[in-house]
């Protein structure tokens, strides 16, 4: 529930245009009595449409259905609407709504509503925009500056995103987003175009060098994340609504193919995230609700002989538990991953097909925000721990733990870069969110830490081009993004933006950085 949205009412409308009856294959769904039903229908809207949609399809928060709600019995449910949920920005109702009250809501929740929203092929390809064919605009760009030291900063408070010169520190252009952009834009190989996913399902290329929208189409109602294949040529979309993968040409976005998620019983699956793995020529996926890594080879680079019959084939690999969130070594052998309510990781080596090793990882560790680094001759991983105030520094050999830094509360975000000798992590949760720690990679210790905002959240960190420079962003409709000298630890600027959240260097994310995220 981190990066949450919520349907406009033209997108609700889209939504709706397609809604067929399904029925929620052995989920456990409730019924209410009219009266109920209405009572809680206006509870919910009161209190919860705001984040998870008007028809319970999700927004910032995710969907309330019965078959999203599948991992979550319905004892533990009631306690997330009293006490909030850790890591997430779920607030606590049990001091707003009585005992009655959330006791209806949990019902409500896993009732089946009477229609379920269904976004099929038809639906998808009625949706596509293109506002412009790619012959028809310039190779050259509108500006000057280092193309590859570019950032893409998102402010999510007014759903813009800002386009910053990496050298200079000064806004080149600003344009309007979908509404809440979410899994971290991502680029093509020559880093002039750049895909984005919103929440509720719309997938935007954006033309950097010429700062138009080059196309648009709606991929799915509740949207992870996307991944751009190495080559340039393909997307592909993680949804969480309708349970399923969805391949895009990435130069006009047209539909090439919809991969249902299911496992061989036809049990669905939410698509935990999706990535692009260089070395591999395949995209990844995990699945939150079956204990399966899917990987998809890239499609054929000739889209005219693209067909089902030569639609790249799903190859599964069965794990220990549930991923819902993974990293991979920077040679995209290794898969690790962790399930929210599991006491460890586990190590999946996509060669061999199979799990190998598990990691002793209690609270919750935020393994999508991992970062790797060269400790003492050998390769370690850093995660910081969405649930417990410290950061995991673990032996990339053995799977051990080296060490727990101790930090002032949970964190989200961390960060590095190859050339630098420091580590950057929030403390995104709790009273001390203004905090940022800096950990020395060759000593394991915080030797610094920042409070740039009194009282406001500060996080997620990136680095420029040559790891000279990096910035930081404040969580704040009244927030700023700030400049920092990555050696000296030095502020140099601030720049006013409406509550910044990631900022996406372009060099960084097309050459695979070590240091962030993928």
């Amino acid at each position: 529930m981190m990066f949450r949205t919520l349907f406009s009412k033209t997108i609700l409308g889209a939504a709706l245009a397609g809604l067929a009856i399904t029925s929620y294959g052995g989920s456990k769904s409730v019924t209410l009595s009219d009266s109920d039903l209405k009572q809680t229908e206006s509870l919910y809207k009161a209190q919860c449409a705001s984040c998870h949609g008007t028809e319970r399809l999700g927004g910032m928060g995710p969907a309330l259905l019965p078959d999203n709600l599948s991992r979550l019995r319905k004892n533990k449910a009631l306690k997330v609407i009293a006490n909030g949920r850790a890591a997430t920005q779920m607030p606590a109702f049990g001091s707003v709504l009585t005992p009655e009250q959330q006791a209806l809501l949990g019902n409500y929740i896993y009732t089946v509503p009477k229609a379920i929203p269904v976004w099929e092929e038809e639906s998808i390809q009625a949706s596509q925009i293109i506002n412009h064919q790619p012959s028809e605009l310039p190779a050259k760009p509108k500006f000057e500056a280092d193309l590859m030291n570019l950032f893409l900063v998102v402010e999510l408070g007014d759903h813009h995103v800002t386009l910053l010169n990496g050298d200079t520190f000064e806004p080149i252009h600003r344009f309007k987003s979908r509404f809440a952009l979410h899994g971290g834009p991502k680029y093509s190989p020559d880093g002039r175009f750049v895909y984005f996913a919103s929440r509720d399902g719309w997938i935007t290329k954006y033309d950097i060098y010429n700062l138009t929208v080059v196309a648009e189409i709606r991929a799915g109602i509740n949207t992870r994340n996307l991944a751009v294949s190495s080559d340039g040529k393909s997307v592909m979309v993680a949804n969480y609504l309708p349970n399923n993968l969805v391949l895009l040409d990435a130069e006009t976005l047209d539909l090439m193919k919809v991969y249902p998620v299911q496992n061989a019983e036809g049990k669905t699956s939410r698509v935990s995230a999706v990535y692009n793995a260089p070395p591999r020529n395949t995209f990844i996926a995990a699945l939150k609700d079956l204990k399966e890594v899917w990987e998809i080879p890239y499609p054929s680079s000739d889209k005219s002989k693209f067909n089902e019959e030569r639609a790249p084939k799903v190859r599964t690999i069965a794990v220990n538990d549930y991923l819902d969130d993974f990293f991979f070594d920077p040679d995209y052998k290794l898969l690790i991953g962790a399930s929210r309510d599991a006491a460890g990781g586990q190590v999946v080596d996509l060669d061999l097909g199979k799990v190998t090793s598990s990691i002793p990882l209690p609270g919750m560790p935020h393994l999508g925000s991992g970062i790797t680094w060269d400790y003492q001759g050998k390769q370690v991983l850093a995660t910081p721990n969405l649930k417990e105030g410290k950061v995991s520094v673990i032996d990339m050999t053995t799977w051990e733990v080296i060490k727990d830094i101790k930090t002032e509360g949970p964190g989200f975000f961390m960060r590095s870069h190859e050339k630098s000798p420091y580590a950057w992590v929030d403390v995104f949760f709790g009273p001390n969110k203004e905090a940022v720690h800096v950990i020395d990679k060759k000593t394991l210790e915080i030797v610094k830490t920042l409070r740039p905002a009194p009282g406001k959240t500060a996080a997620h960190v990136e680095f420029n081009k040559d790891g000279s420079k990096l910035l930081l962003s404040i969580w704040d409709m009244d927030g700023e993004v700030i400049v920092y000298d990555a050696n000296t630890l030095e502020e140099e600027k601030r720049l006013p933006m409406v509550k910044p959240s990631g900022k996406y260097n372009v060099w960084n994310k097309t050459q695979y950085e070590r240091g962030t995220s993928h």
